[in-house]
């Protein structure tokens, strides 16, 4: 088991854990008495009932779970080495990390004010009550490929980076500080299909006056949403040699533009991916979607930390 002193390195240090001592913090403070009745509901559940207080005690406590799932998730590190690390069975590292990622993952991204969104639903409520803009994209994350014969074999392979894949949606401001994170659905999905099935299309019919900076793989959701995502301009033809190249220069500065204002969408996936269990996804696939969910939390939480002026800002409300 880790002992005091080691246990205080690892959540000082914020090149272990990806987060500061003070979200470190604030996580026990939230996450502890959670996973603390869901064990207890367990308990309560399971068929064979001991008095409060018997049985054999827990080899890893939850101040050890936690920084557990911290490792695992920032840098990857398989759950043989942090086995070792932490003194117990790789068993017990699997079922810790099981536990946390969950009560992880139903966080939400935090904004300003302590108010979270947990849901495409809450972040475009967000969005029409705070006449922000906002930013979407989808990044792919490199998956295992599934078994030889299995059905759903070809459904991961992406058209665009040819491997298998899963891809995700991403929200985040302009100052490229997430949003949202979620719809993980497998690689072979168009962008804009992906955020068709995730009903955003529909969210977006309630709401007005909104808008939503997107790249060329979101081209025809402008007309659907009323004009409030933003695709970056098509080509326009002509037969007039000086005409046309008019319209190249100008077409050209156009998109060139639209690429400044949407550019902090790439550096916020490139945050996002820093933390190496979403660099290349070495686990079961079906645990990928809690997995991005949950170091999306983390990751939001960080930002508004590291820029609580900035973060209240965008979480004002319109005047």
């Amino acid at each position: 088991m880790v002992r005091t002193l080691e246990r205080t390195i690892i959540l000082e240090n914020r090149r272990i854990t990806g987060l500061s001592v003070e979200v470190i913090a604030e996580l026990v403070a939230e996450i502890g008495p959670l996973w603390q009745a869901r064990h207890l509901a367990t308990l309560a559940n399971s068929p064979r009932r001991r008095n409060i207080g018997a049985g054999a005690r827990h080899k890893l406590v939850f101040i050890d779970r936690l920084p557990t799932t911290l490792v695992h998730l920032r840098h990857g590190v398989t759950h043989d080495v942090l086995a070792c690390w932490f003194g117990v069975d790789r068993s017990t590292i699997t079922r810790a990390i099981h536990q946390i990622r969950p009560l992880l993952a139903e966080r939400g991204c935090s904004i300003a004010g302590g108010r979270r969104l947990r849901t495409l639903a809450d972040m475009v409520s967000h969005l029409g009550n705070s006449g922000q803009e906002a930013i979407l994209d989808a990044t792919e994350i490199r998956v295992r490929r599934p078994a030889a014969g299995a059905p759903e074999r070809n459904r991961f392979i992406s058209g665009k980076s040819r491997m298998n894949a899963m891809k995700t949606m991403i929200l985040t401001d302009l100052q490229g500080r997430l949003l949202w994170c979620g719809e993980t659905r497998p690689g072979s999905a168009a962008d804009i299909t992906q955020a068709r099935q995730s009903g955003l299309v529909d969210l977006l019919s309630d709401t007005r006056g909104l808008q939503i900076l997107t790249d060329a793989g979101y081209q025809g959701l402008g007309g659907q949403t009323g004009g409030q995502v933003l695709t970056p301009p098509r080509k326009r033809r002509g037969r007039n040699l000086e005409h046309v190249q008019w319209l190249m220069a100008h077409h050209d500065a156009a998109r060139h533009a639209h690429s400044s204002r949407r550019i902090p969408v790439e550096h916020g996936i490139a945050h996002l991916k820093n933390w190496r269990a979403l660099a290349h996804h070495h686990g079961r696939r079906d645990q990928l979607p809690d997995t991005v969910r949950a170091v999306a939390a983390l990751l939001s939480d960080q930002q508004r930390a590291d820029h609580p002026a900035a973060s209240a800002r965008f979480g004002g409300q319109k005047a």
